[in-house]
């Protein structure tokens, strides 16, 4: 529908549908609009009937009376004038500006007002007026101070954002984690890896960390300067440039903009990246609980900028020679070595 109201003109077809006997949906496509907007606007037209034994049916839309474009038009236009008159007005404004100087939110004032003053129909007030009494101007009855007392101390509302638009910085040509094999969500073949940066403080360098999921064999790589996206992929590069053929099968990462360019690494290491879905750590179980595990060594804040190959080596080393419970009190190293022959024995049988 090009316009965002219904004209007369759209009005007058409804009408003529109506008279028709024309169901809502078959309305809506003539008219050019959802059919939710005609079901709106037949409802308005709905008055109370009496039901059975008297007993009123509001509430389940009662029966239309007949519908008039013309009066229907007149109703929506003057519901549409500006300016409205202000509700925030006298006691009500007071007892409004009291409640948020407690830091009451606008959803619990809304709420409260029926329970504080029940036979008062002037105190009444939607959480939506009083967000709009606080961030428009044009609606500006409460001090704009008062927004300090929400709980987002925000001095402007934030627009609400379209959960299908795009996103600025969103990476492009993810593969989503419901993708991957499922023979790395069981972790029965070797070479499925889960990746991570571990931040130092600010400015001062990360370590990439790689966790592989059978095993929870860790390898480990610095990135003493920026930790951008070129950075990231020249060394993650190098590091999986290290490993046997059959221990480059997948790899599972956050959506963090340092991996941006996840498609020129995977034509680089022919290592197929998936891509975790957005505040969801626990699809990358295994390297969240060996971050916790590096803490010992690289606890957080530290400076990781003198950081070398041959210390994340060292480290790497004093993790994969330790015992693991999930791994019945093996070693990671041990229990690599046990899948990699096992590998090569099923190479050579062919099976």
């Amino acid at each position: 529908m090009p316009g965002m109201r219904l004209s007369l003109e759209q009005r007058e077809i409804i009408a003529r549908g109506i008279g028709q006997g024309l169901s809502q949906k078959v309305i809506a496509a003539v008219v050019g609009c959802h059919p939710s907007t005609v079901c709106r606007e037949l409802a308005r037209e709905r008055v109370d009937t009496p039901g059975p034994r008297g007993r009123s049916r509001k509430g389940f839309g009662g029966r239309p009376r007949e519908y008039r474009p013309g009066r229907a038009h007149d109703a929506a236009t003057e519901r549409g004038r500006w300016p409205k008159e202000c509700r925030l007005v006298g006691p009500l404004a007071g007892v409004v500006t009291g409640w948020l100087e407690a830091d009451w939110s606008p959803q619990q004032i809304s709420a409260m007002l029926p329970v504080v003053f029940p036979d008062d129909e002037a105190m009444r007030v939607s959480h939506e007026t009083i967000y709009q009494s606080l961030y428009v101007q044009s609606r500006g009855e409460l001090r704009r101070e008062l927004a300090a007392h929400l709980r987002t101390g925000r001095p402007a509302r934030r627009p609400r954002r379209d959960a299908d638009a795009p996103r600025r910085g969103r990476l492009i040509g993810m593969v989503p984690l419901s993708d991957r094999p499922a023979e790395a969500g069981d972790r029965a073949v070797p070479g499925h890896w889960e990746g991570d940066l571990l931040l130092g403080g600010v400015g001062k360098g990360a370590c990439i960390t790689l966790v592989e999921r059978t095993t929870r064999f860790v390898l480990l790589a610095p990135l003493p300067g920026t930790h951008t996206a070129i950075d990231l992929r020249a060394t993650l590069t190098e590091l999986i440039a290290r490993l046997p053929d059959q221990l480059k099968r997948s790899l599972t990462w956050d959506q963090g903009k340092e991996m941006a360019h996840h498609a020129a690494f995977t034509v680089d290491t022919g290592l197929q990246v998936y891509f975790c879905d957005p505040h969801s750590p626990w699809q990358r179980g295994s390297n969240e609980n060996s971050g916790g595990l590096l803490r010992q060594y690289l606890p957080k804040g530290c400076d990781m900028r003198d950081l070398t190959q041959d210390d994340c080596d060292a480290i790497a080393l004093r993790l994969n020679t330790r015992p693991r419970k999930t791994l019945q009190w093996q070693t990671p190293s041990q229990a690599l070595d046990r899948v990699l022959i096992a590998t090569a024995g099923r190479d050579r049988r062919g099976y």
